[in-house]
Parts: structure tokens; C-alpha cells; sequence
């Protein structure tokens, strides 16, 4: 009886990850058809569900996501904001993964180490995104670490972003055209059009989302631009918003009547319920700096509805910021924002140093987008003259396998004047650097930027050309640490990074149309004297493609764990009892 007491506290520790807990997710993604704006359209659900289910985990568990593919083309999630801490393996990006086909799986197995914060999934290929298959995570603080300030009375996720009646195969054919999408059809909210607002422009029927909330009571809103394109501004009829929280990222405090989120950001605000219950309210999601007259239709509303509400929101929305043609004034909102640095939990880099300010710069990266252009008569999108062709075999694996001319490492670190052309071309990044990025936007639309597997100081941001004079303006103590930030139309931001998570990371513009045209690029980060303990090593169920497709086994297949961690323990009680009651221990 011992030897099989002992036999059962050594699988429980190898099988349950007893250091950190374990969840296990199924998720199903397949087209349904659904009508958000009025009109029968093919959108991507998740379990059946538009949006997908929440990932709901609290700092350093072990996730394990097994994806299965029921659409009719190839397909990868992608997490951003998860720093995938050494295991770019789980990235879910065409650079470091090789596809899951139509009728296959693959399970995703990655640790949210030394993370908070408010995130999204989606779906990386194929602009599959502006047709669904995004949903929310949600990283809590373990109770050992407070957060810093009032534990609000509830979470209140909300998905904006902007929509199109037309599915994301018909808007890539409009791209591959070589003419820009045009102005959306309206903007959801957690996947529901807008309320009827306005009889004119809200056919009736339209479902809309009802947030409902008690009076006195404060609510923590997790706000994520998951859309195609467009900035918008949130905003909540008669409350004001207290930001506290950017990305994984605790904020200094400050309230605001409205606030501007950029395609792929994420923001947590506390709201009070402060007001008379005379009415419902308007929640808000409408087009920033546009046209308003022209965008109009561009607006989510939902409802903000007291438990003692007396009645339905009625009367005008409550109206955006009335700088949309003077940016210079809008982008003091962004500047503003600064890193809590009195906060306790999750810190800008592992080691929990964020004096970014004394580090000295090894490396120096100016990255120029441009409208885009015909090259060799394809209508792409460029930084640094070169349009982004993705690998046919992911750059890690190729490196390990030794396949070569996959791609190269070759990546301007300024703007060249040159004919702009297409390549398979790298950031050749120093493991342990310390870089700076100013991201140059010189096309005619505001931009977003993102970076796996890291979260940058967002040091500096202006408009014109940026120069080395413009250093002398960065904010050097404490700029907010986060993945994503904007850039605007004829400006600059410049984030400050450190290159200390081995692996291939993908830097892109979150904007779908200018991402899928080739605004991108990757970041190879080797440790020369790898041993183990920096990188992981590919996972056993890796899936393998392009000049290494013959060493994928015939079935792309891969499973969770068939059984949870708790159930797999009152199975294995039960079976370690089933043979001590057979052998008579």
C-alpha cells in the first residue's frame, strides 16, 4: 500500500503542475450566421458563442487551450498582451507557427507568468478577425499582491469595435483589389449593434447590449478595440471614467468624461454608479477623428440600466470630443497617461526594475509606414520600404531544423530611400539590449503598433518627423508600459524595450488592412549561450510545415489533457483503490 501511495503522490505532482494551478479550454471555432447589424451575415464563433467565451485566470497559471478548426481554411489564435514568457512557440502568428488546417486541432500551452490585466484573443490569418472569433482574458491578481485601489463590486467586459456587413473573405478581395475598405457599417458592442437611438439610422429589431448595474455600487470596465481599423471613443453618458489599468499595466489615477482606444488597445476604468436612476444611459463607442457628419452611422450604443431605472434612455448621445480636426489637442490624452509606480504586482520586466531612464540605449530602430502602393503589380503596405511576405517555414523552426534561405536578417533599422519591395525580412535583435523603436507614420490614418511577447515604455510621441533633438522631450521615470500604442497621421512614438525573452516576436500594425498588406516584421532574439533555461524547446505536439512538412505525422491532431486536473485526481483515487482493494493491500 505504500509503494502505491507513493506511486500516487508522485503522478499528482507531474500531472497537475502542483506549483501553479492549471486550466484547460476547448474552443471551437465555425461559422454562424447572425445578423448584428440588421443584415444576415457568416460571422466566426467560438463555441458557438459571438464573441467567444472569456479566459478567465489569475498570474501564473498554466493555460492549455485546445483549438479546433471548423472553418474551411487554415487558422491560428494569437494572444496579445501574454508575454509567453520564453515560449514564442505559443505566439500563434504565421512567423512562429505553422497553421492548423481545416478539420484539425492544436492545443496552445502557456503560462500567464508575472501577468495582469486585460486582454484579448483572436484569430491571426486571413483577416479572419473582422468576421469574429475574438473574445476576452481577463488575468487576476493573486490576493498575496493588492491591487491599488478598491476592489470593485464587479467586472464588466466590453468588445468594441468596428463592423462590416461584408465577411472577411469579401473585404480581402476589396484589399487584393487594390482600393481601401471605406467606411464601416456601423460598430459593435460585445458583438450587438446599437441601440435605437435614432430612427433613421438604427433599422428596427436590432439586438442591443444591456449592461445592468445597482445604484451606489463601482464596476470595473475592461474596454478592448478588437475592430478592423478605426480609433474610437468610449464614452458613458453622465459617469465619469477612472483609468487604472493599461494592458497588464497599473495606471496613476485620473478621471475622464471620454477616452480614445485604438485598434487592438485594452483599458480598465472604474465607474460609479453616482447618477439618479430617472432614466437608463447611453454606453458609447463612436468613430474618432472623422468626418462625424459623413460617420455617423459608425456609432455603438448600449445601455447602462440601474436596477431602479425608472425609464429608457432617451434624448441625444452624449457627444464626442469636439477636437477630431485638432489632433495636436487629442494627443495630450495619451501623453498623460504614466506608469503607477507606487503599485505593487506586475512589473515592466522580470526583475521588477522599471528605472528604464538610466539604461543606456544599445540599439536604435527609426520605422517608417507608408500608404500603400503597386509592387510587382500587388497593392501593399510597407515599413522601411519592405512589405512583409511570411515565412513558408515559421524562423524558429527553420533555425533548429537549419533550413535555409527561410528568411533574412536584414531589416533596415532606418528608412532607405529605395523602390519598395517585398521580403521575408528580420529584426536581428540582441538578447539582453536595450532598444529604441520610434515608430514614423506616414500614411494618411492613424495606426496602432503592437509587440509580442514584450511590453515597451512609451517614452515619447509627436507630430512631424522625429529627430535626435526629440529625445530631449521623452518622459524618462515614469511612461506607461504596455504592447500596444498609437501613432498618429504625420507624427512619431517612441517606445523604449528590453530584449530579455528569447524567441521570434512579431511587430505589427494592429490596423487588419494594413497588416494583411505587409506592415510588419519579426524581432529574432537568440541567447548565444542558450542551455535550456532561457528558451523552451518546441513543443511535442509542434506542428510542421514548408520545408519541413514531412516530419508533421499524418494526423495534425493534439489534445489538452483528456481530463481536468481535479478530475484527473479523483480518477487516479479511484483507480489506486479500485488495486488496493484487488491485491489486498
Amino acid at each position: 500500500m505504500a509503494l502505491l501511495l507513493l506511486i500516487h503522490i508522485a503522478l499528482f505532482s507531474t500531472l497537475c503542475f502542483a506549483a501553479d494551478p492549471s486550466v484547460f479550454l476547448d474552443f471551437k471555432l465555425s461559422y454562424i450566421t447572425l445578423s448584428p447589424l440588421g443584415v444576415p451575415q457568416r460571422v466566426i464563433a467560438v463555441n458557438g458563442a459571438f464573441p467567444g467565451p472569456v479566459v478567465n485566470v489569475t498570474t501564473n497559471y498554466n493555460v492549455n487551450i485546445n483549438v479546433h478548426n471548423q472553418l474551411d481554411e487554415n487558422l491560428l489564435m494569437t494572444w496579445p498582451g501574454i508575454q509567453m514568457r520564453r515560449n514564442s512557440w505559443q505566439d500563434g502568428v504565421l512567423g512562429t507557427n505553422c497553421p492548423i488546417h481545416p478539420k484539425k486541432n492544436f492545443t496552445y500551452r502557456f503560462q500567464v507568468k508575472d501577468q495582469i490585466g486585460s486582454f484579448f484573443y483572436f484569430p491571426s490569418l486571413n483577416f479572419q478577425r473582422a468576421s469574429g472569433g475574438f473574445g476576452p482574458i481577463i488575468i487576476n491578481n493573486r490576493n498575496i499582491i493588492a491591487i491599488p485601489f478598491a476592489h470593485p463590486d464587479a467586472d464588466i467586459v466590453l468588445l468594441v469595435g468596428d463592423w462590416y456587413t461584408k465577411n472577411h473573405t469579401a473585404l480581402r478581395t476589396i484589399l487584393e483589389s487594390g482600393e481601401e475598405l471605406g467606411m464601416p457599417d456601423g460598430v459593435l458592442i460585445n458583438g450587438k449593434g446599437p441601440y435605437r437611438y435614432n430612427s433613421t439610422l438604427v433599422p428596427n429589431g436590432i439586438e442591443y447590449e444591456t449592461i445592468n448595474v445597482d445604484p451606489g455600487k463601482t464596476y470595473r470596465f475592461r474596454v478592448n478595440n478588437v475592430g478592423t481599423s478605426t480609433s474610437l471613443n468610449f464614452r458613458i453618458e453622465g459617469h465619469n471614467l477612472l483609468l487604472v489599468e493599461t494592458e497588464g499595466f497599473y495606471t496613476t489615477q485620473q478621471n475622464f468624461t471620454s477616452f480614445d482606444i485604438h485598434v487592438g488597445q485594452s483599458y480598465s476604468f472604474l465607474v460609479t454608479m453616482d447618477q439618479n436612476a430617472t432614466k437608463d444611459y447611453y454606453i458609447v463607442a463612436s468613430a474618432r477623428f472623422v468626418n462625424e457628419t459623413v460617420w455617423e452611422r459608425v456609432t455603438g450604443v448600449a445601455i447602462l440600466h440601474y436596477s431602479n431605472s425608472k425609464g429608457p434612455a432617451s434624448g441625444p448621445l452624449p457627444v464626442a470630443p469636439s477636437d477630431i480636426y485638432n489632433q495636436w489637442s487629442a494627443m495630450n490624452q495619451p501623453r498623460a497617461i504614466r506608469q503607477n509606480t507606487t503599485a505593487s504586482g506586475a512589473r515592466p520586466n522580470p526583475q521588477g526594475s522599471f528605472h528604464y531612464g538610466s539604461i543606456n540605449v544599445t540599439d536604435t530602430y527609426v520605422i517608417q509606414s507608408l500608404p500603400p502602393v503597386r509592387i510587382d503589380g500587388k497593392f501593399r503596405a510597407t515599413l522601411n520600404g519592405i512589405s512583409f511576405v511570411n515565412p513558408d517555414t515559421p524562423i524558429r523552426l527553420a533555425d533548429l531544423h537549419k533550413v535555409k534561405g527561410a528568411y533574412k536578417l536584414d531589416f533596415p533599422n532606418k528608412p532607405h530611400d529605395r523602390t519598395p519591395h517585398m521580403d521575408r525580412s528580420v529584426i536581428n535583435a540582441t538578447y539582453k539590449g536595450f532598444i529604441e523603436i520610434i515608430l514614423q507614420n506616414n500614411d494618411t490614418k492613424m495606426q496602432s503598433f503592437h509587440m509580442d511577447g514584450y511590453a515597451f515604455f512609451v517614452v515619447g510621441m509627436d507630430f512631424g518627423v522625429w529627430s535626435e533633438n526629440s529625445r530631449n522631450n521623452y518622459n524618462k521615470w515614469d511612461a506607461i508600459s504596455r504592447s500596444t500604442t498609437e501613432v498618429y497621421p504625420g507624427g512619431w512614438t517612441a517606445v523604449l524595450v528590453s530584449l530579455d525573452n528569447v524567441g521570434v516576436w512579431n511587430l505589427r500594425v494592429e490596423n487588419l488592412d494594413r497588416w494583411y498588406l505587409g506592415q510588419e516584421t519579426y524581432m529574432r532574439i537568440i541567447n548565444p549561450e542558450e542551455n535550456g533555461k532561457t528558451e523552451m524547446v518546441p513543443p511535442d505536439n509542434v506542428i510542421y510545415c514548408g520545408a519541413l512538412q514531412s516530419l508533421q505525422k499524418e494526423s495534425q491532431s493534439s489534445s489538452a489533457m483528456a481530463l481536468h486536473c481535479g478530475n484527473f485526481k479523483l480518477f487516479l483515487t479511484l483507480v489506486i483503490t479500485i488495486l488496493a482493494l484487488y491485491f489486498d493491500f
